[in-house]
């Protein structure tokens, strides 16, 4: 992750017991557990704040939240490597922070400054980093597919052995060109894995009033596309399916991971999400939260003490405070820059 925690502070890690996780298989070691709660840990802390530096006017436009998700991202972005290519829909901060863009350059890009990853001009929605393989953040619901179906055509053109991953929610899933990336993709065979954030709600519209079939994970079925859905509250289970998943798609072509998750939060900050009851997020937050799951278990396999884990979040909100700090800090854009990389002559 960028801007990491200090290496003197944070929980020393102790060997795991002997438990076996899903599918029988043993639980990672500790520095991955600690590793997945810190990560999870920061873009829940970094969102937070978003929240509130919006609520102070000191973020512009659209904002999209995405607390309570963060278990997707960080369980998919583990299986991955430097060869794969990762896009995503406009509720895109984790996503950055998982694939490890720092922490200072999203704030400042959050907030329109000059030190941001679009030099203050793309905002939420819109920044990227080529260098972390990262292309968007996209606003037009289910476009970014589509585009991921472009990275996926890349890597096997060049035969460099990436793997692209396309991130969508369950609204996007109904959109016709997402159809059309799945024909192409099993046509020609694309390193392209699917990934449909299924957080229950597109909007404000819950996913049984929109969708005809609610096995998300099926969607492919038609053009041969396997598919499978996975309990996107646990960062261990998607890790798990994740690191399966792409070492298939590496060599026999695209798939579907329905990741079965859900958002805390409205739709953006300008939604008061009356669509759904309190009691209904207060039951998702106290019985499948995905960050306190993984303490939970970090405690009882001695993986960390308590003191261990309040040290790392202390540390992770010594990361967000300053990015929140060189964001504010950080110049706004010169009146020029509204005419500069809008062309390129090839």
């Amino acid at each position: 992750m960028a801007r990491a925690a200090s290496k003197s502070g944070g929980a020393k890690p102790r060997k795991t017991t002997a438990t076996r996780g899903r599918r029988g298989k043993a639980l990672p070691d500790a520095d991955t557990l600690l590793k997945y709660y810190r990560e999870m840990l920061l873009i829940r802390r970094f969102e937070e704040r978003a929240g509130q530096m919006y609520g102070m006017g000191l973020i512009g436009g659209f904002c999209h939240l995405y607390i309570g998700q963060e278990a997707v991202v960080v369980g998919m972005q583990s299986a991955l490597d430097e060869r794969d290519s990762v896009i995503t829909g406009y509720r895109d901060h984790g996503h950055m922070l998982a694939c490890g863009m720092d922490s200072r350059g999203v704030m400042a890009e959050l907030t329109g400054r000059r030190d941001g990853y679009s030099k203050g001009k793309g905002g939420s929605m819109h920044m990227f980093s080529r260098e972390k393989r990262f292309f968007g953040g996209h606003g037009i619901v289910g476009a970014q597919v589509a585009l991921g179906g472009g990275l996926a055509f890349a890597s096997r053109y060049r035969e460099d052995g990436g793997v692209a991953l396309t991130y969508f929610g369950d609204g996007a899933s109904n959109q016709g060109q997402v159809a059309e990336t799945m024909n192409m993709a099993s046509l020609w065979q694309l390193p392209l894995i699917f990934v449909i954030e299924n957080n229950k709600y597109g909007m404000g519209t819950a996913v049984t009033r929109s969708s005809a079939g609610e096995e998300l994970f099926k969607r492919g079925a038609a053009y041969g596309i396997p598919g499978e859905k996975v309990d996107g509250m646990n960062v261990l289970t998607v890790a798990e399916r994740a690191a399966e998943a792409v070492a298939h798609v590496r060599e026999n072509g695209p798939m579907v991971l329905e990741m079965e998750t859900y958002r805390y939060r409205g739709h953006s900050m300008s939604d008061p999400a009356k669509y759904r009851s309190r009691d209904e997020v207060n039951k998702m937050r106290e019985e499948r939260d995905p960050i306190e799951t993984l303490r939970d278990l970090i405690l009882k396999e001695k993986v960390a003490d308590a003191e261990g884990i309040k040290q790392i979040d202390a540390d992770v909100r010594a990361i967000v405070a300053d990015a929140a700090e060189f964001a504010q800090q950080s110049p706004e854009p010169e009146p020029e820059e509204l005419y500069t990389e809008i062309l390129i002559e090839a």
